[in-house]
């Protein structure tokens, strides 16, 4: 088989084309942007936990030498944190970091599991967009020449391949990594923030010198 004779343009413009304007219908801009926007991001640059952890230590640094009331909100560019800064030393409460996070991981689920529905979609609509494609091409057989006939039938062939090659190595996958890129990040960004609670709460909270527990005595 020569591997040139699987690529055809136009099939792949009929499935492709197809199911993306399809997807845009069914999901809307907005869906879709979040989509594409998951989609772009998955070749970024994952989530840094142990850069974070490194900036979130000055942080701790500066609670343990100035205190909570005279520490000031440590920024270093990831939106969360240096929101979680900021409520940290405007509300002096480790439960106002949970209830912050709350809201930035209810954002991220949100904007992952649309992103994820949307591709899902895909998946499903690229086999039909390839069935059409081939039910179109063999719909015009009777008014081809008869020379046409095997590329007709080709086309009608590789439009369901088309279909279900994308369906099942292009969108079901990316469906697939963006929820697992979305749940890695997760899981990282509550064990920081377990941690940054628990050393704040140490350094509110140290614990009494032998002497003096034994003064109290």
């Amino acid at each position: 088989m020569v591997m040139t004779n699987l690529f055809d343009p136009l099939s792949l413009g009929i499935v492709l084309g197809g199911t993306l304007a399809a997807v845009l219908l069914r999901c809307g801009w907005r869906d879709s942007s979040s989509a594409l926007a998951a989609v772009v991001h998955l070749f970024a640059r994952p989530f840094d936990s142990d850069r974070v952890r490194a900036e979130l230590a000055v942080q701790i640094q500066e609670i343990d030498r100035d205190g909570l009331l005279r520490a000031q909100p440590h920024h270093f560019g990831d939106g969360e944190f240096d929101e979680l800064s900021d409520t940290l030393i405007r509300r002096r409460s480790v439960q106002s970091l949970y209830d912050e996070h709350e809201r930035y991981r209810w954002r991220r689920a949100v904007t992952a599991g649309t992103a994820g529905r949307v591709l899902a979609e895909a998946a499903d609509l690229a086999p039909v967009l390839g069935l059409a494609g081939t039910l179109l091409s063999l719909s015009g057989l009777s008014t081809i020449a008869e020379g046409d006939y095997g590329r007709a039938i080709g086309m009608a062939v590789m439009t369901t391949l088309y279909g279900l090659v994308a369906a099942n190595f292009l969108f079901a996958p990316l469906s697939a990594a963006v929820e697992r890129r979305a749940q890695s990040e997760e899981k990282a960004r509550q064990a920081l923030l377990d941690w940054l609670a628990g050393a704040i709460e140490r350094s509110c909270n140290p614990p009494e010198a032998p002497a003096a527990k034994r003064a109290a005595a």
